[in-house]
């Protein structure tokens, strides 16, 4: 008995006609033996799990830099708060959970340390720019598993590659640039959920805001906690896409602009604040100064390349290996590398 053909065959049964079947998917880039057991996008998360890259997730930053408190949120504990959501929003729009699940735990591991301070400048330092997806993408095609990568399914690698945002629309009319399947396109807003609550929640245990700042509009339509925010979003999510029926994520007007404004305002008073910004300042010395040192001294261990890299010049190359390295260092073993390397060590005498 092969159980993996008995729930694919559920998942035929059972899922929204806008799901994406597992048996469906397009493959992988290197074919595979099947599993007896689990569908293509269980395998995909279970290899997301068990990876080194999703390990070092939990000592990233998300938005506090290098938190010593224990309940700010990290990379990981981002990542799994998107897919909770994602998860809840898939089971309810009767599509594919294991999919969901599977983006959402890969979307964020090409992030730098130090968050969007480090993104900013990795994309300043390397030529032609830097993107977290495009390098997310690359951690599960090349630099995982000592360069063999991962060897995920097209929709997972499309659902990666394809989450990313930015201070673009929620849910924009031009659909070229989402992600293939509805599973993706609930992960890209699950993530905008989650981290516009979190980061939120996470402002105000700093002291950076207070929970009567927020404009008086957005608490009256999403909610005063935490809770009812996510629930209010999640719901309204579910609610609308639901009775459009049309395999098209739809959010009322009203929590849609609430979202929206939220955005704007953390951005502008949390993001952009001067004691967060002030610390990305410093998280941007530390980067720049590595970069430059490996640029003129070795490398501690090889990193992976692709048949691509060998076509590049000798420079080109040495910058995509920094750039490789630095991307997948944790906040801590940056600033340890960063003392070892730049300050001076007390002398002894024995």
């Amino acid at each position: 008995m092969i159980i993996r053909k008995e729930m694919e065959e559920r998942e035929a049964q059972t899922l929204s006609p806008y799901a994406c079947l597992s048996k469906n998917s397009k493959g992988r880039e290197v074919p595979d033996t099947e599993c007896d057991i689990r569908t293509a996008f269980q395998r995909d998360r279970d290899r997301l799990i068990h990876s080194k890259t999703f390990r070092r997730l939990k000592h990233k930053t998300q938005v506090f830099l290098a938190p010593t408190g224990d309940h700010y949120r990290t990379r990981l504990t981002h990542v799994l708060e998107v897919s909770q959501i994602a998860r809840t929003v898939a089971t309810a729009l009767r599509i594919n959970v294991h999919l969901v699940e599977a983006i959402a735990l890969g979307h964020d591991l090409g992030h730098t340390p130090f968050g969007h301070a480090g993104e900013s400048i990795l994309n300043e330092l390397y030529p032609g720019g830097f993107r977290h997806y495009e390098q997310s993408l690359r951690v599960v095609d090349i630099l995982e598993k000592n360069g063999r990568g991962l060897n995920l399914t097209h929709e997972v690698r499309n659902g990666i590659i394809k989450h990313s945002k930015g201070r673009k629309a929620v849910l924009p009319d031009d659909l070229s640039g989402l992600p293939d399947t509805l599973e993706g396109q609930v992960v890209r807003i699950a993530d905008i959920i989650a981290y516009v609550n979190h980061d939120l929640d996470d402002a105000q245990r700093a002291g950076v805001i207070q929970g009567s700042d927020v404009p008086s509009h957005i608490r009256k339509a999403l909610g005063e906690k935490h809770s009812e925010r996510i629930g209010t979003m999640v719901k309204d999510l579910i609610t609308e896409t639901l009775a459009g029926d049309d395999g098209k994520l739809t959010i009322s007007t009203e929590v849609l602009e609430a979202i929206t404004d939220l955005r704007a305002f953390l951005y502008a008073n949390v993001y952009e604040a001067n004691k967060v910004h002030n610390d990305f300042i410093k998280a941007i010395k530390v980067i720049r100064e590595l970069y430059d040192y490996f640029l003129e001294h070795p490398i501690p261990w090889d990193i992976p390349q692709n048949a691509l890299d060998s076509e590049l010049s000798p420079e080109m190359l040495k910058h995509r290996q920094v750039c490789d390295f630095i991307a997948g260092m944790t906040d801590r073993y940056a600033l340890d590398l960063y003392v070892n390397i730049f300050i001076p060590k007390p002398w002894s005498v024995v």
